[in-house]
């Protein structure tokens, strides 16, 4: 089966146990995409046993720090361990022309033998197709956040069960059409408020979608005690929910 293999799930101010939220996906084959960009996404892999030069493609949903500050550092690990291979990025416009010019902030272009680094611009509606391989078809909706962001509806190919992640939103019809019917949907819930979501309003989202479990990720963790919000979910929301952590692994 594919796992999703959480490595952050903290909202923007994490601490010493809870990186920003990124997470990868791996199918049968084996070749993991990564989903955004925290603190050190290399240094998870290797310790969870992954090989480096499996990863041959990155999602980033937005152009915030949380979601993509590790990734220049990525890519310069990844020159200096002699990566030649290329590494397929995919997002938005708004995401990928920003995280270009902030590559040529660090003069990217002057290191010597880089590896490419290929776009793939993913449409901004409803159902836009980002990418597939073997085991996984993933296409992206625009949730409602401060910048353009996209959320993600994972298929596995193997056996049709689903994964559903809401990125950073606000309540939105979209956020229901990513999460129908999916067998684990993955909600943020920083709290109610523009570009965001609390658990309660997370749980509303997972009864309208038929949702079979519910996640929560994406929340604050500076001084706060997260485990609440399992609770405050329950309260819309019949089925299973669980508190996502770092290192998390399920399967779909």
């Amino acid at each position: 089966m594919a796992r999703v293999i959480l490595l952050g799930t903290a909202a923007a101010v994490s601490d010493a146990e809870h990186d920003n939220t990124h997470f990868l996906l791996v199918g049968d084959s084996g070749t993991p995409i990564l989903v955004d960009c925290g603190s050190n996404p290399l240094g998870k892999m290797h310790k969870l046993g992954i090989p480096d030069d499996t990863l041959q493609d990155v999602i980033l949903t937005h152009f915030h720090p949380d979601h993509v500050s590790g990734f220049p550092n990525m890519l310069m690990q990844l020159w200096l361990l002699g990566r030649q291979k290329p590494l397929r990025l995919y997002g938005l416009n708004h995401c990928i022309n920003r995280v270009e010019d902030m590559m040529i902030m660090f003069a990217w272009d002057t290191w010597p033998d880089f590896f490419p680094v290929p776009p793939h611009r993913v449409l901004e509606r409803s159902g836009a197709p980002v990418l597939e391989n073997d085991d996984l078809r993933i296409i992206a909706y625009p949730t409602r956040h401060f910048i353009p962001t996209i959320g993600l509806r994972i298929e596995n190919k193997h056996n049709g069960r689903i994964l559903a992640y809401s990125c950073d939103t606000e309540p939105i019809p979209a956020i229901i059409d990513i999460a129908r019917g999916a067998d684990i949907l993955i909600h943020e819930a920083a709290g109610e408020g523009f570009g965001h979501s609390s658990a309660r309003q997370a749980g509303e989202i997972a009864t309208k979608a038929g949702a079979k479990s519910l996640y929560l990720i994406h929340y604050q963790v500076w001084n706060t005690d997260p485990t609440p919000l399992v609770t405050e979910a329950a309260q819309t929301y019949s089925g299973p929910v669980a508190l996502c952590h770092d290192y998390d692994e399920y399967e779909f």
